[in-house]
């Protein structure tokens, strides 16, 4: 047992501590699988852990970093073997289970997923659980019976890791896709990615009516509140949001008006818990329907000891795109 790289949060008489720093071998979790770490990424979540801006970590001492890729050491379980490349996303690390932002992680087997092929695992992290929830969203609009001929789609929060990711995807596909964005000074970058038209946030930030003019027939909301409120209340009949995250808060002070007047369905997306089956098709799906041009063009990569400076600059929406982590 030796000792490896680690951004390691501990509790503080007020709040926490954050460093990175050495971490002992010895304090790993169990599971039956552990992984040389080579990539991770930065999320919105992982920019509340780090930075202690909301009560994400459970346990003490927790090594932060909720998704990472790399390949497998050592393994127990019957399906992993050393040398396998392996994605991992959610399932409670950097919250209750020690994470990714480590050289070494060891996880239950149960919560790996194969690479699929054609993606490396800088592409996984380039992708990470923002990408991977976007794909899940557009999975649930097509369960849903969404198409690129019902209407124009919309995403919030289109300059982020989630919106950039389901603007290419959408855009892909065929969709009409409505960026929205509190910056449009990236209304270049959005329309790069495929966006057809390019609104401002302020658009959908006012009080909600119980119904609104129809403007599309479905979206990908990583913006909660009001936003996700006004989504609704503009959403055509039978379209369907999926609500993914909540940058703006966990309330949404809308009616029942979008849900039994137009027959609108909200959708609602986990990534921590998602199961097994569903996530191997988000993965093969984010393989052939995401263009890697794209996401090179949307990522920049950071080494570990940059994680704790950029985690306040996501949470002040100072990010755009994806953000890859080099951890050896």
């Amino acid at each position: 047992m030796g000792t490896f790289k680690a951004i390691r949060i501990d509790k503080a008489e007020k709040g926490t501590t954050v460093a990175l720093t050495q971490f002992d071998e010895a304090e790993l979790m169990e599971g039956d699988v552990t992984v040389a770490v080579e990539w991770s990424t930065l999320n919105y979540k992982d920019g509340l852990a780090v930075t202690g801006k909301a009560p994400v970590v459970r346990r003490f001492p927790m090594i932060a970093g909720i998704d990472f890729a790399g390949t497998v050491e050592q393994s127990s379980h019957p399906q992993w073997k050393a040398g396998d490349k392996v994605v991992c996303n959610g399932w409670g690390m950097g919250e209750t289970h020690l994470g990714a932002y480590a050289e070494k992680a060891r996880v239950k087997g149960d919560w790996l997923v194969r690479l699929p092929q054609g993606i490396s695992t800088r592409d996984a992290m380039a992708i990470g659980t923002a990408g991977y929830t976007a794909m899940l969203s557009v999975l649930a609009l097509e369960k849903h019976g969404l198409k690129p001929n019902s209407g124009p789609v919309v995403v919030t929060g289109a300059a982020g890791g989630v919106g950039s990711v389901a603007t290419a995807v959408l855009s892909k596909l065929g969709y009409h896709v409505i960026a929205s964005t509190g910056r449009m000074s990236e209304a270049d970058y959005l329309r790069g990615l495929g966006a057809a038209e390019v609104i401002d946030r302020n658009e959908l930030s006012g009080p909600a009516k119980p119904l609104a003019k129809e403007r599309w027939a479905g979206g990908i909301d990583s913006v909660g509140s009001t936003t996700l409120a006004n989504l609704l209340s503009m959403t055509k009949y039978g379209g369907a949001i999926a609500a993914c995250g909540l940058a703006a808060g966990m309330d949404l002070p809308s009616s029942v008006a979008p849900f039994i007047l137009r027959g609108v369905c909200l959708l609602g997306i986990d990534s921590v818990m998602c199961p097994l089956e569903q996530r191997k098709l988000a993965w093969n799906r984010l393989a052939s329907d995401l263009d890697h041009k794209k996401l090179a063009d949307i990522t920049h990569e950071i080494g570990l000891d940059q994680v704790i400076a950029a985690g306040a600059q996501i949470l002040a929406g100072q990010v755009r795109g994806r953000i890859v982590v080099k951890i050896v």
